[in-house]
């Protein structure tokens, strides 16, 4: 009886375990990723930086009103040491009224200005980035200031009408007053600004005006007046020699008689109001 034997298939060969790992190669792995990470924290950053330079940009037009707010805060806190701080609140806003009647013009002219400043006892301003085409539209953004400005001191005194109270009253009038003496003919104040589409010359008469009334009212305010009005007026009248400005002062009859009596029209409207909002302060004799 033959012995037969089972045939096994031949047996697999042993795997070898995975080489370890070089620690070189470790080294160089981590090596990359701190690379890697440091890339993306850089990258993070830059992208940061810009968002915030473009917040920064999209804020920028905010610097005027902070600016606008900020010094009208100064100036209500310095004219609240002489009248107390709601006559003062109301004063700095006539004063803002009246700056807002400049801004609209001046953007109805298509020209360029700055946010109004307000400088404590010396009112506001608006600066112009160019001076008007003409004349004529110098006259209009001069008026303009006056001619809302005189509103915003009738409001007052209608308020006055319906709640009979003298802090209305006393408001109107400074507001009335303000806006009156903005009218004198003399640069750099708005009346001079009418004059150069009226007629150029009464400059001198504004400024010989503005002399006299600082010999009976010596005030601080106007040597300032005064000064920079001199230099203001001489400098434009010698430029009207020019060519170019010689265009400039070039304004239609019809056109000069319309300023005039806007000019006219608002010194008597700003009489009257002084005459009805007049208080007579009574002092007691203690």
């Amino acid at each position: 009886m033959s012995q037969q034997t089972e045939w096994l298939p031949p047996a697999a060969p042993s795997q070898a375990p995975p080489p370890e790992p070089s620690p070189i190669f470790e080294e160089r792995k981590s090596l990359r990723q701190r690379i890697g990470a440091a890339i993306a924290a850089v990258v993070a950053a830059i992208v940061k930086f810009f968002a915030a330079i473009k917040g920064f940009l999209l804020f920028l037009p905010k610097i005027k009103v902070l600016a606008t707010s900020g010094s009208m805060l100064v100036s209500v806190a310095a004219y609240s040491l002489i009248w107390g701080l709601w006559f003062a609140v109301g004063f700095v806003i006539l004063l803002l009224v009246h700056e807002m009647g400049h801004v609209i013009q001046l953007r109805r002219e298509g020209i360029k200005a700055s946010a109004p400043l307000f400088i404590p006892f010396m009112g506001a301003f608006v600066g112009m980035k160019q001076m008007p085409d003409n004349a004529l539209a110098e006259a209009r953004v001069g008026l303009a200031g006056p001619l809302l400005g005189s509103v915003g001191a009738a409001v007052c005194l209608l308020v006055y009408g319906i709640t009979h109270r003298d802090y209305w009253r006393a408001l109107a009038f400074v507001g009335f007053f303000l806006n009156l003496i903005n009218l004198l003919p003399v640069l750099p104040l708005d009346g001079g600004r009418a004059m150069a589409a009226m007629n150029p010359a009464m400059w001198f008469v504004g400024f010989a005006a503005l002399i006299a009334l600082l010999f009976i009212a010596p005030s601080p305010i106007l040597i300032l007046i005064v000064l920079f009005g001199a230099m203001e007026t001489m400098r434009r009248w010698k430029m009207r020699r020019d060519p170019e400005q010689q265009t400039y002062y070039r304004v239609p009859p019809a056109m000069r008689l319309a300023v005039g009596l806007v000019y006219i029209g608002l010194i008597a409207a700003l009489g009257y109001g002084m005459h009805v909002s007049h208080l007579v302060r009574h002092f007691s004799d203690t």
